[in-house]
């Protein structure tokens, strides 16, 4: 549950660079947000080997 509860934080985080690269253009959050997005992905992959791991031991 840890590692969703990171993941949630994360896309919290992020929200304010998503705000300043669509309604104002500005190019560097844009790279922010892009490199936010890719930890975000390998967050939930690590979720889901987790998730299968737990359904595989029960």
């Amino acid at each position: 549950m840890k590692k969703f509860e990171e993941l949630k934080d994360m896309v919290t985080s992020i929200e304010n660079d998503a705000k300043a690269f669509y309604d104002k253009g500005n190019k560097a959050a844009g790279t922010r947000l892009r490199n936010a997005l890719q930890q975000i992905k390998v967050t939930a992959t690590d979720i889901r080997k987790e998730v299968t791991e737990i359904k595989k031991a029960n």
